[in-house]
């Protein structure tokens, strides 16, 4: 890249255009309009069926219950689009944040943007690893290629240069790049030429980039699941009509009352709970710098076994510092320089890092370099400000080294500066076998000290001689060591001690050397016994690499190939697998891990597109956030379920059992609505918001066999209903039998009903048994909505007005209280059975 660099569009021109011409975007998911939504509210079950039943009264000449079963509809109809609207609006923040991003130079700066605003005539910095945001044309090229397969089903990279060669002389037409391709290779200047849907990509219709809620097997449960109770439900409905029609010969009456157990089966709250769970716990985990790409990846989250980490900027603060420069085996700490000058024995050391480093560094280690030799190079003949860069060998999976060519003016020989890793460089200088051992024993020192080594190497190279094709012909000498410290960050070992804790092994995969890798180790709390290589991992077959992986959590000196194989290993171990990474080369692996976890900061796009979840702030704490959050989450899906399940129970029983004996209908259509009105965000409101068991953590992951609702759990919920069926069904009875009018004795039931619901709302928050915590730590938004029902069963029930819309007159106080004290009282059976089904 060249220092004479465009200076852009201005920020004011860029907004101009923006407001001007539109976003740049292709194919967009934009959220659904209020009437789509609407439109498919119409189409539930549970909206035909209150329509139905509103119609049966219309029928029976009842035109006040008509219409406030009209009223319900109207108020789920607004209920459900406010939520679903809510969904959607999340679910396109997570899109917009997902989207590729772009590094645009404005007003001379870059500066980093969301892909949806680069402009026309924009100019853009392309790097390995991200995706082209829009049509245009080359301005600088260095190496760069672009993977057009997309467009023309060629998988080989594309070359792309600029309007003149490197040495700045001949002068040809620039070459293009279009919008969605990736870069694969080296970097370059871009300037924009064509935005949006009139890019080659917008003429074909494809879209850059979706967010969907995938199928997963949660989904596939609870779509089974209520697929069977809807199927129950439809069946028992019809059973019943006819049985109220042969009972008692009315028609009219038995459709109501089909219709009204029908929707008392129907569990319309599944898919409902499940996207409001999934949904809300996104938003949550983003509160922790976690972007969920996709949905399905947070219950995953609670089955994690294994944890696959890099070290850099991951467990460490990817903020390289030199500690210590070696020459000839005189190791200098920088510790023990503190004011004083750097000793001349390692002038030349520090003057070749700086001339094999960028001129502009990025690479925090090449960023360390410079630091250094500006505080004590400063006023040597050793910093070369004035010296031109001819010629750059970039880094290859086959020689981890970089060589820069430069030319001094002198017009006698060009200087050549090369670093990379120790082997690479010993590699370059064609070293001695006496003197390769000594400078392996210093490194492994050095390594072994947590340090990243480098090593340095210097050449010459006559002035008007052809530049060899690789830098391997260059005649070069070792110069010396460098080690860089990247430092811990201070909450990694808590965070692992936890993770270890939680039953989830930590494994660490990096490129560093294996003693860097084995000292980092053993501070974060790794298991360090024992390290692997990747010339290791490249010669086992797969029967001893999976007999390896599991028992080794140190791999060093991996590529990303190898990464994919030890990924692949772990999973044929039955290992349920999250990992990270940050580069074009992980992509794969990502993909193969069943959570791929992206590097926010200083990943790339492709690696983002791969991955289920993008650390915005690349920190290793988040992860384990994550995972706490994905087990939290899971824990207070089950309870709302079951719990769903438990109340659907006495609705069941409410409406059959009067026809058996022949007593009046306690539940009509109007009374399932308005439980349907507390059931739903009773679910999705209290259970979300629980904070979970303090333990949660301190369990191992839950297999990934483990059913949603088990059959203990769809026991305990028959039960729990069951006790509050009964105890309705003996309320209302008992009521009856004393001479209290059916109206006063509906309500009495219901009241029954709606307190016991309420009351089994402690006992479901609380996984085990007992009396501690059952009612501490419920949220505010958990007592507002409970103490919302409550006020509202009060109306219904004892305002004549509301209560005679309900079919109910208002009972005796004393009465209504001691249903009340029934309700609440059956606290004491629901944690009896779970004590009881918890033995068995």
């Amino acid at each position: 890249m060249t220092e004479n660099r465009p200076q852009g569009l201005s920020a004011a021109t860029a907004a101009e255009r923006l407001a001007a011409e539109g976003l740049n975007e292709m194919g967009h998911n934009r959220p659904r309009t209020i009437w789509a939504i609407a439109g498919e509210v119409v189409r539930e079950p549970m909206f035909l069926l209150l329509l139905g039943a509103g119609a049966i009264y219309l029928l029976m000449g009842d035109v006040h219950e008509a219409l406030i079963l009209l009223g319900f509809v109207f108020i789920i109809m607004g209920v459900t689009i406010l939520q679903e609207r809510r969904t959607e609006h999340a679910l396109d923040m997570l899109r917009t944040l997902s989207s590729p991003r772009a590094l645009a130079i404005r007003d001379g700066v870059p500066t980093r943007i969301a892909g949806v605003e680069v402009v026309r005539e924009d100019v853009l910095i392309l790097t390995e690893g991200d995706r082209v945001p829009a049509d245009g044309v080359v301005l600088e090229a260095h190496e760069l290629a672009t993977d057009e397969s997309m467009l023309t089903g060629e998988s080989e990279p594309v070359a792309k240069f600029a309007d003149r060669d490197a040495d700045q002389t001949q002068v040809r037409e620039p070459d293009q790049v279009f919008a969605g391709t990736m870069v694969v290779r080296g970097q370059g200047l871009m300037r924009v030429t064509t935005i949006g849907e009139k890019t080659e990509l917008g003429r074909i219709g494809k879209s850059l980039q979706t967010i969907a809620i995938e199928t997963s097997p949660l989904r596939t449960e609870i779509g089974r699941l209520t697929r069977r109770l809807a199927f129950i439900g439809a069946g028992l409905s019809v059973f019943l009509a006819a049985l109220f029609w042969w009972l008692r010969s009315d028609g009219l009456q038995g459709l109501l009352a089909g219709i009204t157990l029908d929707m008392g089966i129907l569990p319309q709250e599944f898919p409902v709970i499940m996207i409001v769970f999934f949904a809300l716990g996104a938003r949550r985990i983003a509160a922790h710098q976690v972007l969920t790409r996709r949905l399905n990846a947070i219950e995953t989250l609670g089955e994690t076994t294994v944890l696959c980490v890099d070290k850099t900027g991951t467990l460490t603060q990817n903020r390289m510092t030199l500690a210590a420069l070696s020459v000839e085996g005189r190791l200098q700490a920088a510790d023990d320089l503190a004011q004083r000058e750097l000793p001349e024995h390692y002038h030349e050391l520090m003057e070749y890092a700086v001339l094999a480093s960028e001129i502009e560094p990025s690479d925090p280690m090449e960023k360390a370099f410079h630091r250094f030799a500006q505080d004590y190079l400063a006023d040597t003949e050793h910093l070369h400000p004035d010296w031109a860069l001819t010629r750059e060998y970039e880094l290859s999976p086959a020689l981890p080294a970089m060589s820069h060519l430069w030319r001094d003016g002198s017009d006698r020989h060009d200087v050549v500066a090369a670093k990379g890793a120790p082997e690479a460089i010993a590699d370059l200088c064609h070293l001695s076998p006496q003197a390769h051992q000594a400078m392996r024993r210093s490194a492994d020192e050095m390594a072994g000290r947590g340090w990243r080594v480098l090593g340095v190497a210097k050449a010459k190279h006559p002035s008007g001689v052809a530049f060899p094709a690789l830098q391997h012909d260059f005649p070069f000498e070792l110069i010396g060591l460098i080690g860089l410290a990247d430092p811990l960050r201070p909450e990694v070992p808590a965070a692992i001690d936890e993770c270890h804790r939680a039953g989830i092994r930590v494994v660490m995969i990096t490129g560093d050397h294996p003693g860097t890798a084995q000292a980092i180790a053993a501070q974060a709390g790794i298991d360090s016994r024992m390290v692997i290589t990747g010339d290791e991992v490249s010669v086992m077959d797969v029967a001893t690499l999976a007999a390896r992986v599991a028992e080794t959590d140190v791999f060093a000196r991996v590529t990303p190939a190898q990464k994919l194989a030890i990924v692949t290993a772990l999973k044929n171990n039955q290992e349920v697998v999250a990992m990270t990474g940050d580069g074009v080369n992980d992509a794969p692996a990502l993909k193969a891990a069943h959570i791929g976890i992206a590097m926010g900061r200083r990943g790339t796009d492709v690696a983002r597109e791969a991955a289920a979840l993008v650390l915005l702030e690349d920190d290793f704490t988040a992860i384990v956030a994550a995972i706490q959050l994905g087990r939290r989450i899971f824990a207070n899906l089950r309870q709302a379920l079951v719990y769903t399940v438990a109340v659907h129970i006495p609705i069941i029983g409410l409406s059959i059992v009067p026809v058996l004996f022949g007593w009046p209908m306690i539940l009509m259509p109007i009374h399932i609505a308005f439980l349907e009105l507390v059931i739903d965000p009773a679910c999705s409101i209290v259970f979300e918001a629980e904070k979970g068991s303090p333990r949660l953590m301190e369990q191992p992951p839950r297999p990934s066999s483990e059913p949603l609702i088990s059959g203990r759990h769809l026991l305990l919920s028959i039960v729990q209903g069951g006790m509050t069926t009964a105890a309705a069904l003996a309320f209302y009875s008992w009521a009856l039998s004393i001479g209290i009018v059916t109206e006063s004795a509906r309500a009495l039931a219901f009241i029954v009903v709606v307190v016991a619901n309420a009351t089994l709302i402690f006992s479901a928050r609380s996984a085990r048994p007992g009396w501690r915590g059952l009612f501490a730590g419920l949220s505010p938004i958990g007592l507002w909505v409970l103490g919302g029902t409550l006020l509202g069963l009060i109306l219904i029930t004892e305002v004549p007005g509301l209560a005679g819309a309900f079919a109910f007159q208002p009972p005796p106080s004393g009465l209504a209280f001691t249903a009340a004290v029934l309700g609440v009282s059956l606290l004491i059976l629901f944690e009896a059975s779970k004590i009881i089904l918890r033995r068995r």
